[in-house]
């Protein structure tokens, strides 16, 4: 029987991205279940979300701990029922060269960012299988598909997610299974993320290039969850890094060799001794947004193509009538 709202679990959401997620489900009347470390801040973003009229429960869970999902999915079954779309989002970064990475950084990157949305796909699949219906989200980057300077260890994982969803749909496919799977390729995001990932260079992190506001993925993934084509690209930059990096990738080398390391600095010093959320929370009622609510934008082309296809569709269709015209003309 299904829930009479829908069910969502959305990982990473206290802050940044994961809350905007959240948001949007509870705006469309979902009841959202929200999972990630700082339990301060979970109890915000519930707190946000009933103040909206939505419906929320939090569960305070670190996810590269298999088990610790476990729990959280059972419980929310107990209260709501079935799941119905489940988003990966979590993720930890260091902005580092590599030859300055240690080995247990690279381990916690791989452990959240890549095994964290294994791990949630895993407890999500356990549930909707057997059902044979239900709607996986994860949540990508441009750097699933080229890498750049100083986040050595991000990139890898991401570009781990995509090989894991690459097999992963394969296999539903040849099951014939009802489970949707979908991953969006995101740009440079204004989050709270850059004020507190781990930061080895001497000015504070910003997002390289055009920077978009939360909200602007966020629809897209709300979209992707009900209708999950094989991939949802937000933003310019990454279609210009995911198209550059197939047909010039020698190219995007040396650009980035010249602008990767000042292209995500800004001008201001960093501070010594900050703290950062590598292996535990930063402490703060972070929102959805970062610092950068002046330079980022709220309207992404390329993402409102992707979720308006008939658009694209049609104009093609309407260019070829007109051509077709022209030359029976002749």
């Amino acid at each position: 029987m299904m829930n009479e709202k829908e069910v969502v679990v959305i990982t990473g959401a206290s802050a940044g991205l994961g809350r905007a997620i959240a948001q949007e489900f509870a705006r469309h009347g979902a009841r959202v279940a929200l999972i990630a470390r700082e339990e301060e801040r979970l109890q915000s973003a519930k707190k946000e979300i009933e103040e909206s009229g939505g419906e929320a429960l939090i569960f305070p869970a670190d996810v590269a701990d298999f088990d610790q999902l476990e729990r959280a999915a059972a419980e929310v079954e107990q209260q709501w029922g079935a799941i119905d779309v489940w988003v990966n989002n979590a993720m930890v970064s260091v902005l580092s060269p590599v030859w300055e990475m240690q080995p247990d950084e690279y381990r916690r990157v791989t452990e959240v960012t890549y095994l964290g949305q294994v791990y949630g796909t895993m407890v999500a699949l356990n549930r909707m299988k057997p059902r044979n219906r239900g709607s996986i989200v994860l949540v990508g980057s441009a750097l699933a598909y080229r890498g750049i300077p100083l986040q050595s260890a991000y990139c890898a994982a991401k570009h781990a997610i995509q090989g894991f969803y690459d097999s992963l749909r394969a296999e539903l496919l040849h099951e014939k299974s009802d489970v949707k799977v979908t991953m969006v390729q995101l740009p440079g995001m204004n989050t709270p993320q850059f004020d507190w990932t781990r930061n080895r260079m001497p000015n504070k992190m910003r997002p390289m290039g055009k920077i978009y506001q939360p909200e602007v993925a966020a629809r897209t993934v709300y979209y992707a969850a009900h209708n999950p084509d094989r991939e949802f690209k937000v933003g310019f930059p990454t279609l210009q890094a995911i198209l550059g990096n197939k047909l010039l990738p020698l190219v995007g080398d040396w650009v980035l060799a010249k602008q990767g390391f000042q292209g995500q600095q800004s001008d201001v010093p960093e501070q010594p001794g900050r703290p950062d959320n590598l292996y535990e929370p930063v402490k703060g009622d972070y929102g959805a947004h970062g610092r950068f609510d002046e330079q980022a934008h709220d309207v992404s082309v390329v993402g409102w193509l992707g979720r308006h296809q008939a658009v694209p569709v049609a104009a093609t269709v309407l260019i070829g009538l007109v051509l077709g015209g022209l030359l029976l003309r002749r």
